[in-house]
C-alpha cells in the first residue's frame, strides 16, 4: 500500500469568495454562523489579527512560491483527524504518545515555522487571544488567495486541542477504495459531491513519487502501466519518477512533481480538465471520472470555473468547522507546539 495522503496540499482547500451575505459579528454575538464560530470573532480584541497574518504570509509567499500548497496541506491535515483544532501543531502531550505530526502521511507537511511566527507576534499584538486553531485557518485563507482566488470571510472562535495522537490520523490514502474514502469523510459530515468539489485542491500543490509511481511500473499483474493514465503524461512523469531503486534512497524520498502539469501554482478548476484527460497524479483522484456517482459532477466542473468556485466556498467553510472547540472547550496555547 501506498503511504497515506499526498504531500504540498491534501484532497482539500479552502477559500474564494463567500457568495451568500454573511453579517459581520462580534466575538458578543456569540452564535449565528454554526459551532460557535463567527465572522469579525476578533475585530474588539485583536482587531488586526487578520491583518498580520496576510502580511507575514505574503512575505513567507515572495520566498517560497508552493507555500500555499504546504499552508492548505497543514490545515487540512489538521481538520480531518480530530477537528479543526490545532492538535496537528502540537509536539507532545501528557499523555507521552506520538502526536499527529508524527504519523505516517503527515512526513512532509511543513509550514509549522511560519504558523510559530504568526503566533509569536500575535502575543505581541494582543497576547493569549487568537489560538493556534484560528490562526490556521487564517492562514490557509490567504494561501488559496495568494493562489489566486478572492479572500473570503473566515468564521473564527476556534480553541486548541490539548490532545493529540499520531493513532487518531487514520488519513485515506491514494491506493483506498473509493467506497472506504467516501465512507471517511460521509463520517465528517462531507458529502461525495462535496468531496469532488474539495478534491479541485489539487490544483495547486505536489505529490511525492511514492505516493503514484507504481501507477507507471507496478499497477497490477497485467498491466504494469495504469491504463487510466494519459500515455504521453505516463512517460514524462517517468523522467521524473525513475523506477524504484534507480536513485539513491533519500533522493527518491524527496522527488515530488507537480499536481497540475500546467498551471501548477494556481488554484483554479483545471484539475478538472486534467482528470478528464487522464492528466492526474492520485489514483483516488482518477476513479472519479470512471465512476458514475461522480463523472458528471467532474464534467461539469471542468467546464465550468465560477460553479466550482461557488461550490467550493461552501463547502471549504464547512471544512473548517469539522469538530472545532469553541466557548470554554480547550484552550488558547501560548506557544502552539505545546500545551500551557
Amino acid at each position: 500500500m501506498r503511504r497515506l495522503m499526498i504531500n504540498e496540499t491534501i484532497i482539500f482547500t479552502l477559500c474564494i469568495v463567500i457568495v451568500v451575505v454573511i453579517a459581520p459579528c462580534t466575538e458578543a454575538a456569540g452564535k449565528g454562523l454554526g459551532n460557535g464560530l463567527n465572522v469579525g470573532f476578533y475585530s474588539r480584541s485583536c482587531p488586526n489579527v487578520e491583518k498580520i497574518v496576510a502580511d507575514i504570509v505574503s512575505e513567507a509567499n515572495r520566498q517560497d512560491p508552493k507555500l500555499p500548497g504546504a499552508l492548505i496541506r497543514l490545515f487540512s491535515h489538521d481538520c480531518f483527524v480530530k477537528g479543526c483544532d490545532a492538535s496537528i501543531l502540537l509536539e507532545a502531550t501528557r499523555s507521552k504518545e506520538p502526536v499527529e505530526k508524527k504519523a505516517q502521511g503527515n512526513d512532509f507537511i511543513r509550514g509549522f515555522e511560519l504558523i510559530d511566527e504568526i503566533k509569536a507576534r500575535l502575543e505581541q499584538e494582543c497576547p493569549q487571544t487568537v489560538s493556534c486553531a484560528d490562526i490556521l485557518a487564517f492562514a490557509a485563507r490567504e494561501a488559496v488567495f495568494l493562489a489566486g482566488l478572492p479572500r473570503h470571510k473566515v468564521p473564527a472562535g476556534r480553541r486548541d486541542s490539548r490532545t493529540s495522537r499520531a493513532s487518531d490520523v487514520g488519513l485515506p490514502a491514494p491506493t483506498t477504495p473509493f467506497n472506504d474514502i467516501i465512507d471517511f469523510f460521509t463520517r465528517k459530515g462531507i458529502t461525495l459531491d462535496e468531496l469532488v468539489v474539495l478534491s479541485g485542491a489539487h490544483s495547486i500543490g505536489v505529490a511525492h513519487c511514492s505516493f503514484f509511481d507504481y501507477r507507471l511500473y507496478n499497477f497490477n499483474t497485467s498491466q504494469p502501466q495504469d491504463p487510466a493514465l494519459n500515455s504521453t503524461y505516463a512517460s514524462d512523469l517517468s523522467t521524473k519518477c525513475p523506477k524504484q531503486n534507480t536513485l539513491p534512497a533519500d533522493e527518491a524520498k524527496k522527488t515530488a512533481v507537480d499536481f497540475d502539469p500546467t498551471t501548477p501554482l494556481v488554484l483554479d478548476n483545471n484539475f478538472y480538465v486534467n482528470l478528464l484527460q487522464g492528466k492526474t497524479l492520485l489514483q483516488s483522484d482518477q476513479i472519479m471520472v470512471s465512476d458514475p456517482r461522480t463523472s458528471a459532477l467532474v464534467k461539469t466542473l471542468a467546464s465550468d470555473s465560477d460553479a466550482w468556485s461557488r461550490r467550493f466556498a461552501k463547502a471549504m467553510i464547512k471544512m473548517g468547522r469539522t469538530n472545532v472547540l469553541t466557548r470554554d472547550e480547550g484552550e488558547i496555547r501560548k506557544n502552539c507546539r505545546t500545551f500551557n
